[in-house]
């Protein structure tokens, strides 16, 4: 039996049952693949069902307010993704009347598509012998086919897109697809796989070699670096300023407090106002520091102090911060890191200062 065809029978017995995996409509497979980008099933499933409740066609994606999507996707991550997929229901909308485009070179000149997700959508939304390859397939193949390129590299995209065309099941590229993925998910992990009970024992090189957690090689290794981030949280009762993020860095296009960054950890924030808020301190009663908030991102490591600023009669300055009544504060789309604090501090529409 060939690989394409027992990693299909495999699949038919133990796939998940999954929404998307129910449908042929491209919209619904589009969104279930940018949703599970950088995000597990368990978690994006219930964004997924939200989404289609909310935005049952592109049409209604398309025509919803950026910041109620962004609210919408609020807790994922990975911001750029909401952003993309309401900037390219728009595209279709308009240049194909609400159609999901039916070929790959279409689909992959859509903004925030890659060759994977043009590849999952074009085969299992038209069954088009595009194989999808992501950590799941390089995973499984550099395993059963003991492939030591490391993954990242020319010759390795290369070396492993080449063997995903030679094994794709033709006639039935949909579920094959989905097969290898969900092989990789379930079975072939990155920790602890259960080779014990693996279809391929027989067969996979690096189990036979004593490879499998040498395999899948990469050669780069992130760099994480370091930001200190310095919030102002002002408090007049039951007010507070918010500002948008609209320059280009994490998270844009959602709300936060008015931040300072700042080269290192500080200890007093009244010597650190180089963002022009100084004009805010000049009526406060009382500044409380907060414990450092970590919050780790792919490729940055935030370190945020919440600085609590108890004000009289806050004003509305020019400044890019708006006002915003503490018990509308929720309806505003912010980072997890901002979820977490506001989930934490506000009791009864006031902060405990």
């Amino acid at each position: 039996m060939d690989f394409s065809t027992q990693i299909i029978e495999w699949y038919r017995t133990n796939k998940r049952d999954l929404p998307w995996r129910k449908t042929k409509n491209p919209y619904q497979i589009w969104l279930s693949e940018i949703i599970l980008q950088q995000t597990r099933v368990e978690q994006g499933l219930s964004y997924y069902l939200k989404f289609i409740e909310k935005y049952p066609s592109i049409k209604d994606l398309a025509n919803a307010p950026q910041d109620e999507v962004l609210k919408l996707w609020q807790g994922l991550g990975y911001y750029s993704r909401a952003r993309n997929l309401h900037y390219t229901s728009k595209v279709i909308t308009d240049k194909y009347k609400g159609e999901f485009p039916a070929t790959y070179k279409e689909i992959l000149d859509l903004k925030g598509i890659g060759e994977y997700t043009a590849a999952a959508i074009s085969s299992f939304s038209f069954n088009l012998p595009y194989p999808v390859i992501d950590g799941n397939v390089y995973r499984v193949l550099s395993r059963v086919f003991d492939i030591d390129t490391p993954i990242d590299s020319t010759l390795g995209k290369k070396e492993f897109k080449e063997l995903a065309y030679e094994l794709i099941n033709k006639n039935n590229p949909s579920e094959y697809n989905q097969a290898i993925m969900e092989f990789g998910a379930l079975y072939c992990k990155p920790q602890s796989p259960d080779c014990e009970n693996c279809i391929f024992t027989s067969t996979c090189l690096a189990f036979k070699t004593k490879k499998i957690n040498e395999l899948p090689v990469k050669s780069k290794k992130l760099k994480q670096k370091n930001r200190y981030f310095n919030y102002l949280v002002f408090i007049d009762e039951d007010y507070t300023y918010l500002k948008k993020r609209t320059h280009k860095d994490i998270w844009h296009g959602l709300f936060d407090f008015p931040l300072i960054e700042t080269p290192k950890k500080i200890d007093n924030i009244l010597n650190n106002q180089q963002e022009g808020y100084s004009f805010l301190f000049k009526n406060h009663l009382s500044i409380k520091k907060s414990e450092e908030q970590i919050h780790i991102l792919s490729h940055q490591k935030i370190h945020a102090t919440f600085w609590t600023v108890k004000q009289k009669n806050l004003t509305t300055p020019t400044n890019g911060l708006i006002k915003v009544d503490l018990k509308d504060i929720n309806n505003y789309p912010v980072p997890k890191l901002i979820e977490n604090y506001l989930s934490q501090n506000l009791k009864n529409c006031t902060f405990d200062i």
